[in-house]
């Protein structure tokens, strides 16, 4: 089986004020959001399952 390919989008916790960027593509197959680095794209990235994914966002938007 061929995994679908994911489609990745700039974070909005991202700045447009630097080269860093985040990017995150949420699976269309799983419950599951990838997040990876825009400078690297090919290079490693996380994955989190739904529960994750709230808690990691809820830290950094507090």
């Amino acid at each position: 089986m061929t995994p679908t390919p994911l489609t990745w989008f700039k974070s909005s916790f991202s700045s447009d004020d630097g080269p860093d960027c985040v990017e995150v593509a949420i699976s269309p197959t799983a419950p599951t959001i990838h997040v990876r680095d825009s400078k690297d794209p090919d290079g490693v990235h996380l994955a989190f399952g739904d529960d994750a994914w709230s808690a990691f966002v809820n830290i950094y938007s507090a």
